[in-house]
C-alpha cells in the first residue's frame, strides 16, 4: 500500500468516526435512547401503506430497533413504564422512505459523498439502492459499516461496479468482452458479496449483454439495468431481467421494437434516429400491452423522472439559488456542468423536444402502476447528474409521480413497500407494523391527501433510533459546514 493511500485510507477512517460520534451526540440530544433502549411514540395517526388505512391516535412500542406493538396508548403505557414516551400531536407515522436509484460515486468526492450519507437520514430516507460507480469498493465498505454500526448513514443495498462493454465512458466499470470476461467479472461480484447486478449498455452489445443477464440470474442475483438498442425489451423479460432503470426506455414498447431493431442491424437506421423514431411512432395502447407483458414476467421499473425533468426544463428553472446547494462543495458542484453543456448550444426546437419526451415519459406513469408492474421510486442522485440533490430529489420525483396521475398512495408505496419487496426484505423492512425494524417517519401532515407531505419531517427513527426535527437541522447544519471546510481545504 502506498503511503498516500494509506494517508487517504486514515483520513476516511476518522472522518467516519467523528461522524459516527456526531450521530450518536445528535441521538442522545433527542432524549429517545435510554437503557432499556425502548421509546414509545403515542398519539400518532400510523398509515398502512398496503391499503392506505390510517390507524388513528394509537401508540407505537419500540424496544431496541424493533417494532413490537401498535395499540391505544392505555393498552401499552403499563407495558412500556420504562420507555421514553414522545408525543407525536396527532401526527402521522409511515415508514423511513427508499431510494431505489442513486450513485454514489467519483473517485475526487470520496469526503463530499461520506458527509452526504447523513442528509439522506435528515431527509427521511432510511434506505437506500446504491446502482454501481467507481467508488464501488468503497461504498461496500460502508454498507458493511452502517450495518455494523459503525458509520451513520441509510442502509445501502449496492452492486458495486456495474457490467459494461470495452472502452466505455463510465469510470470504474467492469468492463467484458466475451463470456470468459464476464464469468470472471462474475466471479468478482460474487466475491463482493454485491447485492444485485447492474448492467448498462454504453459499449455493451445486446448479444453479450443478454448474455450477462442470464448467468447473473443463475448465480441468483437480482439484475437491474439500461437497455440496449440492439436488444428487445421483450428478450430481456424473457431472461428474467429484474428491473428496468429509466421509464424512457419503456417507450419503445409503444411501437415496432423489433422491426427498428431489424434495420439498426443492417445499418439503415442510426441509434439516434432509432430513438427518435420510438418516441414519433409511439402508440399508447401498444405499449399499454407492452407493460402488461412485463408485469407477468414481474420485471419492475425505476422510472427517476426527475433526472428528465430537471435537464427538460433548464431553460425555465434557474437553480442558481437553490437552498439545497449549502450542502454540497464546489467540486461536488462542478461535475454538474458537463451535462449542463452539452445542452448549451441546442436549439429551441431541440428543447422543445426534450419537454415533449419528457412529458410523454411522465404520462406512462398511472399506466405502469395500472398494468400491475412493481413501481420503484427512483431519483439517479449521483455528482455527474445536473441538480438532482441527495435525499431531496426522493420528494421531488414523488411529486411528480402524483401531477403525473399517480394516487398519493401508490406514490408512497414506490417510496416503501415496493422497494422492501423488490431487495426481498419486506419481512423486516417498508412498514410499520409490529416484528419489523423501526424505521419510521413522522409528518406533520397527511401524505395520502397531498404526496407533498413527505417534505414536511417532524422527526424520523433510524433502526429504533429517534431523531426530532432538531437533530435533523443539525445533521444538514453539519453537511453545510463539512461543504465550507472541504472548499477551504481544497483552495476551491
Amino acid at each position: 500500500m502506498t503511503n498516500v493511500l494509506r494517508a487517504k485510507n486514515i483520513i476516511l477512517f476518522l472522518l467516519s468516526i467523528a461522524l459516527l460520534s456526531a450521530s450518536c451526540k445528535v441521538a442522545s440530544k433527542t432524549g429517545s435512547v435510554n437503557k432499556n433502549g425502548a421509546v414509545l411514540i403515542y398519539n400518532v395517526n400510523v398509515i398502512n401503506v398496503k391499503n392506505g388505512d390510517i390507524l388513528k391516535n394509537k401508540a407505537i412500542l419500540i424496544k431496541k430497533n424493533i417494532i413490537e406493538a401498535i395499540d391505544d396508548y392505555s393498552a401499552l403505557q403499563s407495558k412500556a413504564d420504562y420507555a421514553e414516551k414522545i408525543d407525536a400531536g396527532g401526527r402521522y407515522a409511515i415508514p423511513g422512505l427508499w431510494d431505489m436509484h442513486m450513485h454514489i460515486e467519483e473517485e475526487s468526492l470520496v469526503e463530499d459523498n461520506l458527509a452526504l450519507l447523513p442528509v439522506y437520514i435528515a431527509y427521511g430516507i432510511t434506505t437506500m439502492r446504491d446502482c454501481a460507480s467507481d467508488l464501488g469498493m468503497q461504498v461496500l465498505d460502508w454498507r458493511n459499516e452502517i450495518n455494523n454500526g459503525k458509520l451513520f448513514g441509510p442502509r445501502i443495498f449496492t452492486a458495486g461496479r456495474k457490467l459494461e462493454g470495452m472502452h466505455t465512458m463510465w469510470k470504474g466499470a467492469m468492463e467484458i468482452a466475451n463470456e470468459k470476461d464476464l464469468n470472471e467479472k462474475l466471479d468478482s461480484l460474487t466475491s463482493f458479496k454485491v447485492d444485485f447486478i447492474k448492467i448498462t449498455e454504453n459499449t455493451l452489445a445486446g448479444d453479450l449483454f443478454l448474455k450477462a443477464v442470464i448467468e447473473s440470474k443463475k448465480r441468483g442475483f437480482k439484475v437491474s439495468g439500461h437497455v440496449p438498442i440492439d436488444l428487445s425489451i421483450k428478450d430481456l423479460a424473457d431472461a428474467r431481467f429484474s428491473s428496468i432503470e429509466h421509464a424512457s426506455y419503456l417507450i419503445r414498447l409503444g411501437s415496432d421494437e423489433d422491426e427498428t431493431i431489424r434495420e439498426l442491424k443492417a445499418d439503415t437506421l442510426s441509434r439516434a434516429d432509432a430513438n427518435k423514431q420510438y418516441f414519433k411512432n409511439f402508440d399508447q395502447q401498444k405499449a399499454v400491452e407492452g407493460y402488461k407483458m412485463l408485469a407477468r414476467k414481474n420485471v419492475a421499473i425505476c422510472p427517476t423522472l426527475i433526472g428528465g425533468k430537471q435537464l427538460a426544463y433548464l431553460d425555465e428553472d434557474d437553480h442558481h439559488n437553490d437552498a439545497y446547494l449549502q450542502y454540497l462543495s464546489k467540486r461536488f458542484k462542478k461535475n454538474y456542468s458537463w451535462r449542463i453543456n452539452r445542452q448549451s448550444t441546442d436549439t429551441k426546437e431541440q428543447i422543445q423536444q426534450r419537454k415533449n419526451n419528457y412529458e410523454l415519459i411522465a404520462k406512462q406513469i398511472p399506466y405502469l402502476q395500472s398494468s400491475g408492474m412493481l413501481i420503484l421510486a427512483g431519483t439517479d442522485a449521483a455528482a455527474l447528474n445536473s441538480f438532482i440533490y441527495p435525499g431531496l430529489a426522493l420528494h421531488q420525483e414523488l411529486v411528480l409521480f402524483q401531477k403525473a396521475g399517480l394516487a398519493p398512495l401508490a406514490a408512497l408505496q414506490s417510496a416503501t413497500i415496493n422497494g422492501a419487496k423488490f431487495m426481498g426484505v419486506d419481512d423486516s423492512l417498508g412498514y410499520v407494523e409490529p416484528g419489523k425494524i423501526a424505521d419510521i417517519l413522522l409528518l406533520n401532515r397527511n401524505p395520502l391527501e397531498d404526496i407533498s407531505a413527505t417534505q414536511d419531517i417532524f422527526a424520523v427513527m433510524k433502526s429504533g433510533i429517534y431523531y426530532n426535527r432538531k437533530a435533523l437541522d443539525s445533521l444538514l447544519e453539519t453537511a453545510k459546514q463539512k461543504s465550507i471546510e472541504l472548499d477551504a481545504k481544497r483552495g476551491d
